[in-house]
C-alpha cells in the first residue's frame, strides 16, 4: 500500500507529512513558535540487502509510510519505505535515532508508558523498540500469518491489539505476547483501523473493508454494536457501489465524539459514543469538495482536516448548535495553513497517489459457472461434428447422448 499525506496532533503540536518530508508546528495563535522540517531522503541509509549475485535488491523510496506521537507528545516517530524507523524528541524538536526495521511497516504506536515503540509490518510481525535507549535494535514480540494493518495498546499497557488482513483482531498480553486474551471476530473483510477509547479503556472501535464500524468489549472479544456505513451514505455521494474502508478513526473526549474518514469518498462521518448504552449514535456527515487526506482532533480547538487544496489545505470544524461545521479562518488556522502552503511541494506528488484498500479485498471465484459454460461449448461442438461410425460415416447422435458422453 502506498502512503498518502498525513496529519498528526498531540496537544498543540501539529505535524503534516507528504512524500519523504514532514513539517511540525504549533496550533497556538502566537507567532513565536519554531517551524521544524525534516526530509527522510537526508537520513542515514540502512545497509543494502544483496542478492546471490551481490547486487543490491529491494531498494525502497524514502516515502513516509506511518507516523505517530507518544501519549504526552514528547516523542514523535515515523517509518519509511527504506525500512527505517526514525525517532524524534519534540521539546525541542531533535532527531534521536535512525534504526533499521526488518520489513516495511504498516503502523506504529507508543506504549502508554512511552518506554517502547511497537511497529507492525507487512509480514504480520510486531517488533518493539526501546525509546529511552534510542540506538538499541528491536525485538520480535508477536506474529500473525497475514499482513498487519494496525496496532494499538491498552491505556494500562497490559494488552497489545493487532488487526490483520484476514478479518481478525487479536488481543495479546503485553508481558507475554504469545498468550492471547481474546479474538474480536465478526468482520467479513480486512480490519483497516482499530482504536482503544482513552476515557473508556475497556472499549475498542474497529473499521473494515466490509463497510462497518464496530464497537467491542475487547477483553472478552464481545461485539457491542455494529454500524453499516453504506446505510448512511447520501445519494449525492459520488461513490456509487464502490466498497470502502476507514482510513482514520479519530476521537474527541469532550463530547465522546468519533470521526471516521473513509478512503475513497470526501466525507467524514460523525458519531457519538454512548458508553452507558454501549452503542454508537450517528450524528451527521461532513462533505468536502476536495480529497480529504487525513483528520485529527485537537481537544481545545476541534477537528482538523487536511485536504488536497492548496488555497485552503486545512479546515477546522467545531460543533455549533449541535452541528459540526467549518469555522471562519482564525489566527491559528491562518498561521498553520501558511506553513503548509509554503511547503506545498511535499504534498504535490500526493494528488495522484491511490492509497485505497482495493488491493486487500478477498478475490472471489465462480468455478461452477465457468465449468458449465465450457461444458456447454463442448456439447455444441459434439452436436455440430458428431464422431464417425464404424463405416466411416458420421454417426447420428441420439437426443441427450452428447450430454451423457460428456
Amino acid at each position: 500500500m502506498a502512503s498518502s499525506a498525513g496529519l498528526a496532533l498531540c496537544g498543540q503540536a501539529l505535524v503534516v507529512r507528504g512524500g519523504s518530508r514532514f513539517l511540525a508546528t504549533s496550533t497556538a495563535s502566537s507567532d513565536d513558535d519554531v517551524l521544524f522540517t525534516y526530509d527522510c531522503s537526508t537520513a542515514e541509509k540502512p545497509q543494502e540487502n544483496k542478492g546471490e549475485d551481490g547486487q543490491p535488491v529491494d531498494k525502497g523510496s524514502d516515502t513516509i509510510l506511518a507516523s505517530t506521537f507518544s501519549k504526552s507528545g514528547s516523542y514523535f516517530a515515523l517509518t519509511d519505505d527504506s525500512k527505517r524507523l526514525i525517532l524524534f524528541r519534540t521539546k525541542p524538536w531533535q532527531c534521536l535515532s535512525v534504526r533499521t526495521v526488518v520489513r516495511r511497516c504498516t503502523a506504529l504506536t507508543f506504549t502508554a508508558s512511552e518506554e517502547k515503540l511497537l511497529v507492525a509490518d507487512k509480514s504480520g510481525d510486531v517488533y518493539s523498540f526501546p525509546v529511552l535507549e534510542p540506538q538499541r535494535c528491536g525485538q520480535l514480540e508477536l506474529g500473525h500469518l497475514s499482513m498487519l494493518l494496525d496496532v494499538a495498546v491498552s491505556p494500562d499497557d497490559r494488552y497489545v491489539l493487532t488487526a490483520d488482513r484476514d478479518e481478525k483482531i487479536r488481543v495479546s498480553w503485553a508481558a507475554a505476547p504469545h498468550s492471547i486474551e481474546s479474538f474480536c471476530l465478526g468482520h467479513t473483510e480486512f480490519v483497516s483501523r482499530i482504536f482503544v477509547v482513552p476515557d473508556h479503556p475497556e472499549l475498542l472501535l474497529s473499521s473494515s473493508g466490509d463497510c462497518t464500524l464496530r464497537l467491542w468489549e475487547y477483553r472478552g472479544g464481545r461485539e457491542l454494536h455494529c454500524c453499516h456505513l453504506t446505510s448512511l451514505r447520501e445519494p449525492a455521494e459520488p461513490c456509487g457501489d464502490k466498497r470502502f474502508a476507514a482510513s482514520r478513526i479519530a476521537y474527541w473526549s469532550q463530547e465522546s465524539c468519533v470521526a471516521l474518514l473513509c478512503d475513497c469518498i470526501p466525507v467524514v462521518y460523525i458519531f457519538q459514543l454512548d458508553a452507558s448504552r454501549q452503542q454508537l449514535v450517528y450524528k451527521q456527515q461532513l462533505d468536502f469538495q476536495h480529497r480529504v487526506w487525513d483528520i485529527a482532533f485537537e481537544e481545545s480547538q476541534g477537528l482538523w482536516v487536511l485536504q488536497d487544496y492548496r488555497e485552503a489545505p486545512l479546515v477546522l470544524c467545531r460543533p455549533v448548535g449541535g452541528q459540526w461545521q467549518a469555522v471562519p479562518e482564525n489566527a491559528a488556522l491562518k498561521k498553520v495553513s501558511a506553513h503548509v502552503q509554503e511547503n506545498w511541494a511535499m504534498l504535490e506528488g500526493m494528488a495522484g497517489v491511490d492509497v485505497g484498500f482495493s488491493g486487500l479485498y478477498k478475490a472471489t471465484f465462480d468455478n461452477v459457472t465457468a465449468y458449465l459454460r465450457k461444458k456447454e461449448e463442448r456439447l455444441q461442438k459434439r452436436r455440430q461434428n458428431p464422431p464417425p461410425g464404424p463405416n466411416g460415416q458420421a454417426k447420428k447422435m441420439k437426443p441427450g447422448e452428447a450430454s451423457v458422453r460428456s
